[in-house]
């Protein structure tokens, strides 16, 4: 069955063409990914497809199937300001979604015991528990537990989960989706390519999560240079086949021009008097002129800078700690590095990532122990906050001129600032544009390459792959897997993870941090073969946690008042856990004045007591 068709689409903003002549049919159950490079005109054209944007062109068709129900998650989803993460979660047609939302709110307010028995029955009559259920397991996925929140309050990447969340709630046939997994935490990002395999789901989306386009996706679509090229099977296939294509194109670029050399002769020698197969003849030059005249142009970026000379010392760690207030970040940490390494750092937020980085730089002091760098080590730490320009905004050329005129390469060659930004796909022409007036993506680019042009021997790099296209991914784990310098690199990028480290530094919570030898998908694997063991325990052992839930739920035992103090203490529970995150998450801070520590101290200490009393009430009502 089809659900998608488009004929003969483009799009030009200006004298600028993003897409022409766009052919696409997309059948129930395919799954599609489309690649290209950054402003190339992805999101463009998943508007036209989603119908918030039209196409353009003679005999242009956009076709969906009107008996589908399809879902679209934009790259920057709004909301109406006066509501709340509930309301806007809930923001639905669908009857059993809206008794799900009668019931939550009636949950927010359990004084109100005509209402919660109204919605209960609702709930009852439309058969919605089933729903409920997979509601509360999409919000618990994606981290989505203060309901009351105003979303004009939450940050970029709450909105994007947010957004998410009520996407699959309503259970859509067709998802269109422009980067999901922005903004998701590892967990979130293997459910979401679970949930992403349903056979019965139909997908198109835009991603640069190369293990989601090979274990989920079966088609991938290219948009390159106006084109749309199509490839059957996952990211391996796509890499080869592309590879062969263009191959194939160099070749008959080259067989164009040698017949272009020969025509043009001809036309130089060609009479002025015309017959009818000579001007087909010409009609035919000028064909062949246009085809002879493209260029292949460069779709990655040139990485040649090697580094600095590392010495033998390179850094080391010597028994550190640090902590905020109650909080343990790191606990009596010792290690080594050792010429050449590539280390993966991985761990939920707020454990300490992000200050253990700024105590390998030396912008943090460990509370113990001591951190000894050795006297060649030139740090190059590429930021998740990325360019910081102030007040003060510049031209391309010119930020990166402030650092350097020129950049040395091996045999005691040297590159300008205008060519080492070209080879970072910067035009002349585009390096006088201020950096304000960049992309997303330009910007992680241009920031990328401010970081290489001091030539560091030990990069340090925080979420490198956000904004970032799949080509220029690709480029940069090439250069990475041969530079000699070392590399601590913190991702949420699995693929990136696996091609370049073989140990991680897994932070474990509470200061400790596991040294683990092997990559990312081995320690995976581990962990949810210790996971199904415990679950197995737990199966055999008398009435867990869950199975007491559900029995209250049942109502074995409990009166309507009493299942409603149960149903508000889950939903209190679950605020103060968010809070108690949240509180770790500030202490990782390094602004933090005595008196703010002091004061979140205080506060953890408040959260924690009230969060141990209510889990105990809990465990009374369900025992």
């Amino acid at each position: 069955m089809n659900y998608l068709t488009l004929e003969n689409v483009n799009k030009s903003y200006g004298e600028k063409t993003l897409f022409r002549n766009v052919n696409l049919q997309i059948s129930k159950g395919q799954k599609v990914a489309l690649i290209a490079k950054n402003g190339s005109g992805k999101t463009t054209l998943m508007r036209v497809i989603a119908g918030t944007e039209p196409g353009e062109g003679e005999n242009c068709k956009v076709m969906m199937r009107r008996d589908v129900r399809v879902g679209y998650l934009p790259q920057e989803p709004e909301f109406f300001p006066g509501h709340n993460a509930l309301e806007a979660v809930f923001d639905s047609d669908s009857e059993q979604i809206r008794a799900v939302r009668r019931y939550e709110l009636a949950l927010l307010h359990p004084n109100n015991e005509k209402e919660m028995n109204a919605a209960l029955g609702r709930m009852d009559d439309l058969k919605a528990w089933d729903i409920e259920a997979k509601v509360k397991e999409i919000l618990f996925k994606l981290n989505i537990t203060n309901l009351e929140q105003n979303v004009t309050t939450l940050s970029g990447g709450q909105k994007k989960r947010l957004a998410l969340a009520k996407l699959l709630i309503e259970e859509p046939e067709f998802l269109i989706l422009d980067e999901p997994t922005n903004h998701l935490d590892l967990d979130m990002i293997e459910w979401l390519e679970v949930y992403l395999k349903q056979a019965a789901l139909t997908l198109f989306m835009v991603t640069h999560d190369r293990y989601i386009m090979q274990r989920v996706c079966d088609t991938i679509l290219e948009l390159d240079r106006g084109e749309l090229f199509k490839y059957t099977g996952g990211y391996q296939d796509f890499l080869e086949k592309r590879s062969l294509r263009l191959d194939n194109e160099a070749i008959e670029l080259d067989k164009t021009q040698k017949v272009y050399k020969k025509e043009l002769e001809w036309m130089r020698r060609m009479p002025q008097a015309r017959s009818t197969k000579a001007n087909a003849r010409i009609d035919r030059f000028y064909d062949i002129e246009d085809k002879a005249s493209k260029r292949l142009e460069a779709d990655a970026i040139q990485i040649d800078i090697k580094g600095q000379r590392l010495g033998g010392k390179i850094l080391e760690l010597h028994y550190v700690s640090k902590a905020y207030g109650p909080l343990k970040l790191v606990d009596n940490f010792h290690y080594k590095f050792k010429k050449g390494e590539k280390v993966g750092i991985v761990g939920k937020n707020g454990v300490g990532k992000t200050t253990f980085l700024h105590m390998l730089t030396g912008e943090e002091r460990p509370d113990t122990g001591r951190i000894v760098s050795g006297e060649t080590v030139v740090f190059g730490y590429y930021t998740q906050e990325g360019i910081n320009l102030g007040k003060e905004d510049k031209r391309m050329i010119d930020f990166i001129k402030d650092i350097a005129e020129y950049i040395p390469l091996d045999k005691g060659q040297k590159l300008t600032a205008a060519s080492l930004l070209e080879r970072f796909l910067f035009t002349r022409e585009q390096q006088q544009v201020y950096v304000s007036q960049l992309s997303g993506g330009e910007r992680r680019r241009l920031y990328l390459l401010s970081i290489l042009m001091r030539n560091p021997n030990f990069l340090i790099l925080d979420e490198p792959t956000n904004d970032l296209d799949v080509m220029t991914l690709n480029v940069l784990e090439e250069w990475l897997q041969e530079y000699p310098g070392c590399v601590v690199i913190v991702s949420h990028d699995r693929f990136l993870l696996d091609k370049l480290c073989d140990h991680l530094f897994v932070f474990e919570g509470n200061g400790q941090i596991k040294d683990y030898n092997g990559r990312y998908m081995d320690y995976r694997a581990e962990l949810q073969e210790t996971e199904r063991e415990l679950r197995q325990q737990q199966s055999i052992a008398p009435a867990s946690k869950t199975e007491q839930v559900q029995q209250v739920r049942t109502g074995a035992g409990l009166t309507n008042k009493e299942k409603n103090e149960l149903k508000k203490l889950e939903r209190e529970i679950g605020e103060l856990e968010v809070r108690k995150a949240q509180l770790h998450e500030k202490f990782t801070q390094s602004n933090l004045s005595m008196t703010d520590i002091d004061k979140m101290t205080k506060e953890l200490q408040q959260v924690e007591a009230n969060l141990e009393e209510k889990e105990m009430r809990w465990l009374e009502l369900s025992e």
